[in-house]
């Protein structure tokens, strides 16, 4: 080819580059190792252009671009930290390609590392949901410069069977609790107890801050009003109520941390004396190394930290609360929820949770902890030296 394309020019180093302007768009680009090499890019470039200006041809995005253009604009919201832990694990697989690429074929790796790795179906499903999240606000909502969206068409994205796959809330009974709790670390064990007796989530526990406080003296107990960005769904501001046994958790670590209710640091095993090597910081996770053990130690298989939650809502109703009541305590309404609670609610909300703030002997087994309980008996008649030696263990 001839060297006389307008706009590429040999650099210093033996090099070409381009420095070229059309229709309102520059083109700046170095490195290329010989002539005819630049003049390749900048006609691909050239004839992208003309496609987009002259025909109407829309931007090529790749879906890592729609990730983080997704990620910026839903910065605020609450669960956008748990949306970015799942976009990271589906990257590898899809980051690369352009978004008309994204569809179940491509997908379909993603999904078959995760199941072979033996993830749930259903949070496998919660992953493939923010792709198609993406997929479709890139199909809908979001424009280039010309007006055109970014994908034509949103594909359908097929989520895996959850009927038969789905696993079954395993409510703890008391007896549970009593193992479970000793082999916890001393600030998990904190936090179990507080979700065990506010019926909160995990995250909200974890992100309890102390500006959130407000005390109601005519009961010596506080609540916490926890702002919609902390709440799932961010539709209406929330309030913890704390019963008498988690207010006494909440006493338990007031002046550890200026910020947060719940913290942790690393604590002397010698020089006890010397003051901590870290400081108080905000524990970011329960789900980690230290449950995941506690739970193995007592027995309790893959009990999740959710799973306390459903124990709290077993619990009330066990007690006789009302169905509403429980509802309020666990946040599970919506349009009957006020966002400013009157005294007389909370004392309601209150005398409910302190109903269950000991163990009145009650019967709270759910079908999941019968079936535990009859696999252990069954396993325990048929192997009992090696039942016995993992008790010892």
């Amino acid at each position: 080819m001839g060297q006389n394309t307008r706009g590429i020019y040999p650099d210093q180093n033996g090099l070409w580059q381009i420095d070229r302007s059309k229709w309102g768009t520059r083109f700046r680009q170095r490195g290329f190792k010989s002539y005819d090499e630049a003049e390749r890019w900048l006609i691909q470039a050239l004839g992208e252009l003309r496609e987009t200006v002259v025909h109407g041809k829309r931007t090529t995005y790749t879906f890592d671009q729609a990730a983080a253009h997704y990620v910026s604009l839903h910065a605020e919201k609450a669960s956008i930290e748990t949306e970015i832990y799942m976009l990271q694990g589906v990257m590898p697989y899809i980051g690369k390609l352009d978004l008309h690429q994204v569809h179940d074929a491509t997908l379909l790796p993603f999904k078959n590392e995760r199941l072979k790795e033996g993830r749930a179906h259903k949070t496998v499903n919660l992953a493939l949901g923010v792709v198609r999240r993406i997929l479709n606000l890139a199909a809908t909502s979001w424009r280039d410069d010309d007006g055109n969206t970014w994908l034509e068409q949103a594909p359908k994205i097929t989520m895996l069977p959850l009927v038969g796959h789905q696993r079954e809330p395993m409510p703890i009974t008391w007896g549970q609790q009593r193992n479970l709790m000793p082999k916890l670390p001393d600030h998990l064990a904190r936090m179990s107890l507080f979700i065990l007796n506010s019926g909160v989530r995990d995250d909200v526990a974890c992100s309890l801050r102390w500006d959130w406080e407000i005390k109601v003296p005519e009961l010596g107990i506080s609540v916490f009003e926890v702002p919609r960005s902390n709440v799932k769904g961010r539709k209406l501001v929330r309030v913890v109520i704390c019963n008498s046994v988690s207010q006494s958790v909440v006493e338990s670590v007031r002046g550890q941390h200026p910020e947060y209710v719940f913290v942790y640091r690393r604590e002397r095993v010698k020089n006890t004396a010397m003051p901590p090597v870290m400081p108080y910081r905000r524990i970011q996770t329960m789900n980690n190394t230290a449950w995941q053990r506690a739970r193995t130690a007592a027995g309790l298989g893959d009990l999740h930290v959710h799973d306390l939650r459903h124990t709290v809502g077993m619990r009330l109703r066990e007690a006789g609360v009302s169905e509403g009541t429980r509802s309020d305590i666990l946040w599970h309404t919506t349009a009957s929820m006020t966002q400013h609670y009157s005294v007389a609610q909370i004392v309601e909300l209150h005398d409910a949770l302190e109903k269950i703030r000991d163990d009145t002997g009650r019967w709270n087994k759910s079908l999941a902890t019968l079936r535990m309980e009859q696999e252990d008996a069954v396993r325990e008649l048929t192997y009992p030296k090696a039942t016995q030696a993992k008790k010892i263990a």
